[in-house]
């Protein structure tokens, strides 16, 4: 049966992240909509269709929202697109003239409001592509002036700002000129206690050629990072990866220029003293890890601080690095352990399932649970006994198919807990209420101002928009105020339906336990258990709802 529906007008915004200042989405969409009530004026609030991608950049078209967008035009669900201002919807050339191009053969128009380009006319289309010309050759500027900027930094050796490594403060210095703008610099300087721990890191590696010794002994001597955190094998790497620590002397000379490495500094700046500094090292992506480029792509020079190791020492400690890859830890898996992520020892550490070779009379592989603390210090801050695996998990499964629904203390304390939480949460009712109330009131603010913009001269339209910013900005925080009140209220809050659900797995959960299959019984341990502690000698097991 066809579709009888009549195509909608679509509305598309767009923002590289969230400010909570300037031209937010919800502000481009309220700017849309009153366009649309001027210029289709036939057109119902079920006739607009919104589309929002928040986080990404207009340099591509791979955004999921404009993606379905497209989708719904090539069924012929939208007969128009409306969008705040051009480069909303893509900075590049080649994507746009091809968006417009899909566009046109499927008679949809496009429109963007602040530029108030239409291209169900000729001259709006040709307009259109003109200005995403412009809008394309910004962004290669924007890029070629970062590069550029890189190297203009690289002849200052300053410090670009960021945690500082181990073994550094960050101290302001002299103000330097980039991109024709005086701008204020910082360097690194050396922190001795500090600069001492990094040595003795490189040391020990050096010596033992084992990221998991080097771990050890420092958990060992109860040495921490800067920031108070137990070192691990991946905080170990790190500094012993990074190049701002190698003394720029000959060999670090050699070690860049061999491996063509575009490098800043000329031969006579490796004075034997200071540090290296290696710029557009890595690639920074919203809502991901940082990657680290291909060194080729590196800017190297020589900072203005003091280096910490010798060239031949780092050089020495890359080529260990690189030959213990294929031998870098690997967490151990294992196909039988049930209580994995529920099991801590009584010194506090993760137990980790460790699975051998053997078998037991039932043909099972023996297993057993390792504190994490005892691997790592080799015994020297836990020496809890390992207990059996497969022991371990067949007693805790046995104490819990003992719970049923009539008897259970586990229900009992659920019960008390849930009318504990909903008495409490009584006094916030009101406030909640009171919240919304303002939050209505805002958004019925918002709308009057986008209105008024909609009709005001040129002139008043930036103290219009600042004001209708600053009614968002508010509205945002009364929001999460809201979310807030929704959290505490409902937070641990069973409904009368999970807790029926509850009482009536533990009715038959003796009978059914036993025939479950192995990811069936640990999803149904972690429906009631909280957490196991291991004391060396005997397991306490930890309830949902109990202390």
């Amino acid at each position: 049966m066809k579709n009888t529906q009549s195509p909608k007008i679509a509305i598309y915004s767009r923002k590289s992240k969230f400010t909570g200042k300037g031209e937010s989405i919800e502000n481009q969409i309220e700017l849309c909509r009153q366009y649309i009530k001027i210029h289709f004026p036939d057109t119902d609030e079920n006739g607009i269709l919104i589309y929002e991608d928040e986080g990404y950049s207009g340099g591509h078209t791979d955004r999921p929202k404009f993606k379905a967008m497209l989708k719904d035009a090539r069924n012929k669900k939208i007969s128009a697109i409306v969008c705040y201002r051009l480069d909303r919807i893509s900075r590049n050339i080649g994507d746009f003239a091809k968006l417009i191009e899909e566009l046109n053969g499927s008679q949809i128009s496009f429109v963007s409001i602040k530029e108030q380009f239409d291209t169900s006319s000729p001259i709006g289309r040709a307009m259109m592509y003109i200005a995403s010309v412009f809008s394309q050759l910004e962004r290669e500027t924007i890029a070629e002036r970062i590069r550029d900027n890189m190297l203009e930094l690289a002849k200052t050796g300053r410090w670009l700002g960021g945690n500082t490594p181990t073994g550094y403060a960050s101290e302001s210095m002299e103000k330097v000129t980039v991109d024709g703008k005086i701008r204020k610099a910082f360097k690194l300087t050396l922190i001795p206690e500090e600069a001492r721990l990094v040595q003795t890191i490189f040391s020990k590696f050096l010596e033992e050629n084992s990221l998991t010794k080097v771990e050890a002994y420092l958990l060992k001597n109860h040495i921490d990072t800067k920031r108070g955190n137990v070192f691990t094998r991946f905080s170990i790497r790190n500094i012993l990866e990074n190049p701002v620590y190698m003394i720029a002397d000959e060999a670090a000379f050699k070690y860049y220029e061999e491996l063509e490495v575009e490098l800043f500094s000329g031969k006579e700046a490796f004075d034997g003293k200071h540090g290296i500094m290696a710029y557009n090292k890595t690639i920074q992506k919203k809502g991901k890890a940082n990657q680290t480029r291909n060194m080729s792509e590196w800017i190297i020079a020589v900072g203005k601080h003091e280096g910490i190791i010798s060239g031949a020492d780092w050089i020495q400690s890359q080529r260990l690095l690189d030959q213990n890859k294929s031998q870098s830890y690997r967490k151990p898996k294992s196909n039988s352990a049930m209580l994995s992520g529920l099991l801590y020892c009584v010194c506090g550490a993760y137990m980790r399932p460790k699975q051998s070779q053997r078998r037991n009379k039932d043909s099972e592989l023996i297993y057993s649970y390792l504190c994490e603390m005892k691997e790592k210090s080799r015994c020297q801050l836990c020496d809890s006994k390992n207990p059996s695996g497969n022991i371990l998990d067949k007693m805790i499964c046995e104490e819990i198919k003992k719970l049923s629904p009539d008897k259970s203390a586990f229900i009992t304390v659920l019960e008390k807990a849930k009318e504990s939480i909903l008495t409490d949460t009584e006094g916030y009712e009101g406030e909640l209420e009171r919240l919304k109330g303002a939050a209505a009131e805002t958004e019925k603010d918002i709308n009057s101002l986008v209105s008024a913009l909609a009709r005001s001269p040129e002139s008043a339209q930036d103290y219009i928009t600042k004001q209708i910013d600053d009614l968002h900005t508010k509205s945002v925080s009364i929001k999460e105020r809201i979310a807030e009140f929704k959290s505490i209220t409902q937070k641990h809050v069973l409904s009368d339906e999970e807790f029926e659900i509850l009482r009536g797995i533990l009715s038959s959960f003796d009978k059914t336990f036993d025939i479950m299959s192995l990811e069936q019984k640990r999803a149904a341990l972690r429906t009631f258990i909280r957490k196991v502690t291991w004391d060396g000698e005997n397991a306490h097991l930890y309830l949902f709802g109990s202390n």
